[in-house]
């Protein structure tokens, strides 16, 4: 079995071997149903492509909340790999693809066997916690325009780190999901961003026209 494991270069032969030999590509479309509730407490995945939104619903009004977008070098679930509890999220496969699929329990044994392994899970996780603080607080503080750009632009940071674009040939009402607002005033912002000749848009994709500008924007939002 060939993968490749972003993030992961410099796990060791021995590492990589194990994996080889534990794990299982699992191929998954958009119609899947990815990680089922009970196969997380047996299962790690690793995403080797695609891309899959994990988030909180009120089953009473609707509402959703996307709490990340997985793409290529992302994990789940770090939570129930830890505290080995049920972890109360959904999943939806956003975008055809593989996940690298291995025993939690062995998962486990990697951390306290292989440091290499486990510094990569805990940094991950420290960034996935920061990303759901920065969340809360931007929910908070930041207004619904305010909101867009700065996924935007950090969508762009990351895209040129990673190589991926996670928000490319999402729809509106997705991205809206993203930024805790709703389809018609995502609408309205990208309009408006675009008439100020600050971003170009078609059909499920966002390109900057300018950087600068936008930082900037964004930067005295939150200095302001």
């Amino acid at each position: 079995m060939q993968f490749q494991l972003e993030g992961m270069k410099n796990i060791g032969e021995s590492l990589r071997r194990e994996m080889e030999e534990y794990g299982r590509i699992i191929s998954f479309e958009k119609s899947d149903m990815l990680f089922d509730y009970d196969e997380v407490l047996d299962y790690f995945y690793i995403i080797l492509s695609g891309k899959v939104k994990i988030y909180h619903m009120n089953l009473n009004n609707g509402k959703e909340q996307t709490l990340y977008l997985l793409g290529r070098g992302d994990m789940y679930d770090t939570v129930t790999l830890l505290d080995g509890k049920p972890h109360e999220v959904m999943s939806e496969v956003l975008e055809d693809g593989e996940v690298l699929r291995v025993p939690i329990a062995k998962a486990r044994e990697w951390i306290y066997r292989y440091p290499v392994f486990g510094e990569i899970v805990l940094k991950y996780v420290a960034s996935q916690m920061r990303q759901v603080e920065e969340l809360a607080a931007d929910l908070t503080l930041l207004d619904t325009r305010e909101r867009l750009i700065k996924l935007i632009v950090n969508n762009l940071k990351k895209s040129k780190q990673r190589g991926i674009d996670l928000l490319a040939n999402l729809s509106h009402a997705e991205i809206a999901k993203l930024i805790g607002t709703v389809r018609h005033v995502v609408d309205r912002h990208i309009k408006q961003l675009k008439n100020d000749g600050l971003i170009e848009s078609g059909r499920k994709k966002i390109a900057l026209k300018d950087m600068e500008r936008l930082q900037r924007e964004l930067d005295d939002y939150i200095e302001g």
